[in-house]
């Protein structure tokens, strides 16, 4: 568990640190469309990758889910290229922010989510099981208003009919955009949902980082093992806007409060620290690492050249990444 802590740890840290990065380049004028931090996602987005493998798994982050495509294995070179539209990278220019994949290493591509993306996954899946590729597992990411959404509802009800391979990970972040969960729903706990579809269930506080990578052990471990698809519910705060165009006054003050000691970045550090897993110098050691590494790959990705759609190339078939 050890090795698995620390993997999940550098992602949260190297995501906290993309974010900060992008952050102020958004409020300078250097990047253009949206930007959407994951602060209060790390530990969830972290985990929920670590005990999945690049070309054999399949991978679809939310929106927000930095820490998780650091977890996966993806360099943050490749999000600093799609937020400057670098014709270098995965995309090639083609998109301005999070809408990236690399569907040959397990990554599809997503729209805006809003439950869409689950059918993707599953098709996925079903396609490796054609092939008889076993011993595979995807993890597929949603959040709480997602639940609501009808086309989840299609995608879990044959996810669970065909009893796939999948990790289903809501972040109850508590707010879908601006609206709290008591006008999302009425159950008591968004497990009940996952009850509903015969799945078997999982609930942890994603700001816990020891807890969060213990339920995504046992949620992933089961459905690589053949148990049938897992409902795993992450329980956080969103502590940032929607967007960094969103000022998040919705949410009541009082929550912040009861959520101020519990960033699980700083509580991912303090778990470490008391496991034995990493010392204060380590811990300092791999914020630097982390800080230079996203410096060099957002230089890198803004001395790049954009692509020119007179002559570029974006025949999907055609096309493999680089790297």
């Amino acid at each position: 568990m050890q090795s698995a802590a620390l993997k999940a740890y550098r992602a949260m840290v190297m995501a906290r640190a993309f974010d900060t990065k992008l952050s102020a380049l958004y409020k300078a004028g250097k990047i253009f469309g949206g930007v959407f931090l994951g602060r209060g996602h790390e530990a969830i987005g972290a985990c929920e990758a670590t005990f999945l493998t690049k070309g054999k798994d399949v991978y679809n982050p939310f929106i927000r889910e930095q820490a998780g495509r650091c977890a996966w294995g993806s360099p943050v070179l490749d999000s600093a290229r799609c937020y400057f539209g670098s014709r270098e990278g995965i995309m090639r220019g083609r998109d301005g922010n999070v809408h990236w994949g690399v569907p040959q290493e397990g990554v599809p591509a997503p729209i805006s989510h809003l439950g869409a993306m689950l059918s993707v996954v599953a098709g996925m899946l079903l396609a490796k099981r054609m092939q008889g590729i076993t011993d595979c597992v995807g993890v597929a990411c949603i959040g709480d208003g997602t639940t609501s959404v009808g086309a989840t509802h299609e995608a879990c009800n044959m996810i669970a009919v065909e009893k796939l391979p999948i990790v289903i990970v809501v972040t109850n972040n508590q707010f879908a955009y601006s609206t709290p969960n008591a006008q999302e729903f009425a159950c008591g706990s968004l497990t009940e949902r996952g009850k509903g579809y015969g799945m078997t269930t999982h609930e942890c506080d994603g700001t816990d980082f020891l807890q969060t990578l213990e339920t995504m052990r046992l949620a992933t471990e089961n459905a690589r093992k053949g148990l049938g698809p897992q409902w795993v519910v992450a329980n956080t705060l969103r502590m940032c806007g929607h967007g960094e165009h969103d000022d998040a006054t919705y949410i009541p003050q009082e929550l912040k409060d009861r959520f101020a000691d519990r960033d699980p970045l700083a509580v991912a550090r303090r778990q470490m620290l008391q496991q034995g897993w990493l010392t204060e110098e380590e811990a300092d050691r791999i914020d630097t690492e982390c800080a230079d590494e996203v410096q060099r790959s957002v230089a890198q990705a803004q001395r790049e050249a954009t692509p020119d759609p007179a002559t570029e190339d974006w025949s999907a078939t055609s096309w493999k990444p680089s790297r």
